[in-house]
């Protein structure tokens, strides 16, 4: 196993010595695809669903070094992760902090649309400590009241997940007259983001909102605030409530920006905070300085952007389709960087290196381009 990761570790030197050529990095057995990717400076991660006779994992490879397996396995163990049924459809949130050289991992298994109360589960493992920590379950009803999960985001030390309590604005009117006219509404009407040390109890992040993305970076949470529901009861952002940014250790705020739409997704780095949102004239992409929440910059992406964003050191990456796209921070210029042979998972930016996972012929891939 060593000697295979050091021959992988070469082809990610090749990589960075030639920007802007694709490299795959890793692929997967036979038969095993990837159902989610992250990565965090020299880390990578990814999620394998269960073959035939096999556990779901989470592996976790710090380039130039072995790859590990998570969560520990077997009869003395008890985790949920091994023999969840994840679906093909089924989202995976995974994140990935290297924590000070003791990687730890957060991920999320979701419960199938069909079922009458649908749970979602935050788990997490460390490199140091392998077992399964159920940091929380999430449960709300087929009619959309109760718990929501909203994101998880990892950097560095830092490891946040968010969540919202959605319920029925007049339960009464909903069960009496259920067909008139706004009487079923959702409300948000509590929630969190939390952050996550270790195998302890999750803690509050102090003056953060429920939320429904989350992003870090450092010490730095930034959120899109859950401020209003729809008919099926998911959490949605509005134009209304400020995107902000806290330290996720002492709640203290850094930055408050007034989106120009509806926001649909963030990013963030140690100096930028980057914002997709939809507004009447259609999609558009600003970036602000994290420290003021000044306007850095702006491009307008094409109607088909999909809502996730990274930004690295030099740019902010998103895809349209298969296309992977870098919008530059200093001149705003947009960019194709790559097109992967199938849906991007996990695209994101690590510096100047953009790394996403695809699934190709029966088998999971991860490939990276280095920009100039």
């Amino acid at each position: 196993m060593l000697v295979g990761a050091l021959a992988l570790a070469a082809s990610f030197v090749h990589t960075a010595a030639h920007d802007g050529q694709v490299q795959t990095l890793y692929t997967t057995p036979a038969h095993q695809r990837i159902a989610a990717f992250a990565q965090d400076d020299g880390l990578v991660a990814w999620f394998t669903p269960a073959t035939a006779r096999g556990c779901n994992a989470v592996w976790v490879w710090e380039l130039g070094s072995v790859k590990q397996q998570l969560p520990a396995q077997g009869s003395a163990y008890h985790n949920v992760t091994c023999t969840w049924q994840v679906p093909a459809t089924s989202p995976v949130e995974l994140a990935v902090a290297s924590n000070g050289g003791s990687p730890a991992l957060m991920w999320t298994l979701h419960e199938s649309a069909s079922q009458a109360v649908k749970f979602d589960y935050v788990l997490g493992a460390t490199v140091a400590d392998p077992r399964e920590r159920r940091f929380q379950e999430v449960a709300h009803a087929s009619n959309g009241a109760g718990l929501w999960l909203g994101g998880v985001a990892a950097d560095q030390g830092t490891l946040v997940y968010s969540v919202a309590q959605v319920q029925y604005k007049d339960q009464v009117a909903c069960l009496s007259t259920p067909t008139a006219p706004g009487a079923c509404d959702f409300e948000v009407s509590g929630g969190g983001i939390y952050r996550v040390v270790g195998r302890r109890q999750p803690t509050p992040v102090h003056g953060a909102p429920p939320a429904v993305e989350v992003a870090a970076s450092g010490n730095d949470v930034a959120y899109i605030a859950a401020s209003d529901a729809d008919s099926s009861g998911r959490p949605l952002g509005s134009p209304d409530a400020p995107v902000e940014v806290r330290d996720a250790r002492t709640g203290a705020l850094v930055a408050s920006i007034t989106p120009p739409g509806t926001p649909l997704a963030i990013a963030l780095s140690g100096s930028v905070l980057a914002l997709l949102s939809r507004s009447a004239d259609g999609l558009a992409l600003d970036w602000y300085d994290v420290h003021t929440g000044d306007s850095s910059g702006s491009a307008i992406p094409p109607a088909q952007t999909s809502p996730s964003l990274s930004v690295g050191d030099t740019a902010i990456v998103f895809r349209v389709g298969r296309s992977i796209r870098a919008a530059d921070l200093s001149t705003g210029k947009v960019q194709a960087v790559a097109k992967a042979s199938s849906t991007p998972i996990g695209l994101s930016i690590s510096g100047n290196r953009v790394a996403w996972a695809e699934n190709v012929g029966g088998r999971g891939r991860i490939r990276a381009v280095t920009l100039p």
